[in-house]
């Protein structure tokens, strides 16, 4: 049974615009699924539909040789030159694993400017690497990108069969003085997701045992196809490498220190740290510039897109209360809820070189924004750290994020 995702609506929305629509987003986050649901929604509305997957060799090795061979598979539309004035709805067609294509910004290309309304494709592709690397800015105004992730916590919910603790969550955060009688519950659900993550396959499943191994299947097989495709020779490092990272998640990446310690060159680094992030697996959080000289310029922060594949490298899946790193898990989950809520391009950190830092800087417009320092518990928030900043920074307002609940913070769950 397919489960709605949030972003679902949004993509449907532009499906009726000509421009391609394209779903990115890491293996196993569900992309087929979305597919699926929105071919049967066009096909029930009486739309003429085709889905074709580039996994299937025969059709890559057609299209390979020419886009145009492409049609030879689905029903051709009319050319868009040879088009009468009259309006006609598209042929919709929805494309798997567009990244197999030998020239993907080709295809898509070509397709567009000879058939233009007339085609319309939905296609999917499960790493940015390849879509960076081919998708070049010839498709510059012929395609919008969507990313899909893996399960908000809000999501989580619903996959976990618990929608009303999901709509109380939306009453939690949209309601200023709401007052919920499901807080112990929803924090208890919290605390699995922060250990198990998103991945949907991961939360349908319900035996902690089948969890793990799941995530350990993700870990192992599927990050290996990225690993294979984007031409690492030495799969150990860069496990190795990951490890590292998970262990130092909300903390700045030193990638001389990590050179040192895996045994590979600074460019060997850079590339691991390329597929990483352009695998949709962590994200490298910048620093928030300004003109204050001690102030850091270059290092980021290193974030992991789901705390369950962060969790499988460190092999590490015991209780939240009982762990040394919650502090990491819930800076890790506040970066990821403030990539639903903001553009992820202006979210940064601010450290200084006497070791002031705060978390999460929201750089909403020129020197204004809002900042947010987090913490386990509500009183720890008032440091040394908070006050340099606000007596530096008096237009970016800083609030502390909580995880335990305190009238003086807000809660995490609120945010």
């Amino acid at each position: 049974m397919y489960i709605q995702r949030q972003i679902h609506r949004d993509i449907k929305k532009h499906l009726s615009r000509k421009e391609y629509t394209l779903i990115t987003g890491p293996r196993q986050s569900g992309k087929t699924s979305l597919l699926q649901a929105l071919y049967k929604e066009l096909e029930s509305n009486g739309d003429a539909v085709s889905f074709l997957t580039f996994e299937d060799r025969d059709i890559l090795t057609a299209i390979n040789d020419h886009p145009e061979e492409v049609f030879s598979f689905v029903q051709r539309p009319e050319k868009y030159l040879n088009s009468s004035s009259e309006a006609k709805k598209p042929l919709f067609l929805f494309i798997d694993e567009i990244q197999y294509a030998a020239d993907p910004s080709n295809f898509l290309k070509y397709l567009y400017d000879v058939y233009n309304r007339n085609l319309k494709i939905i296609a999917s592709g499960s790493s940015a690497f390849y879509m960076d690397q081919k998708f070049t800015d010839s498709l510059s105004g012929r395609k919008r990108v969507f990313e899909l992730q893996t399960l908000t916590f809000e999501e989580w919910l619903v996959f976990k069969g618990s929608d009303k603790l999901s709509k109380e969550l939306q009453n939690i955060r949209s309601l200023q003085d709401y007052i919920s009688t499901n807080s112990r519950e929803l924090t208890e659900l919290f605390s699995e997701y922060l250990i198990f993550g998103g991945y949907p396959e991961v939360a349908l499943e319900t035996n902690r045992d089948e969890k793990i191994k799941l995530l350990k299947d993700i870990r192992d097989s599927f990050l290996k196809r990225d690993i294979d495709e984007s031409g690492i020779s030495n799969a150990n490092k860069f496990y190795y490498m990951l490890t590292l990272l998970a262990g130092q998640t909300g903390n700045i990446v030193n990638r001389n220190e990590l050179a040192n310690t895996i045994g590979v060159d600074n460019k060997t680094v850079q590339k691991y740290l390329f597929v990483l992030e352009n695998c949709f697996h962590i994200e490298l959080l910048k620093p928030f510039h300004t003109n204050l000289r001690k102030e850091l310029t270059r290092m980021p922060k290193i974030f992991f897109k789901d705390s369950g594949l962060r969790n499988s490298s460190l092999n590490r899946f015991f209780d939240f209360n009982s762990r040394e790193d919650r502090g990491a898990l819930i800076e890790n989950y506040v970066h990821k809820r403030l990539t639903e809520l903001y553009d992820p391009d202006i979210i940064k950190y601010w450290r200084t070189t006497d070791k002031a830092e705060i978390d999460f800087i929201i750089n909403a417009s020129l020197n204004e924004g809002l900042a947010y320092e987090v913490k386990l518990k509500c009183k720890s928030g008032k440091t040394t750290s908070v006050k340099k900043f606000t007596e530096n920074y008096p237009a970016y307002p800083l609030e502390v994020i909580s995880y335990e609940m305190d009238k003086n913070c807000i809660w995490i769950l609120k945010l």
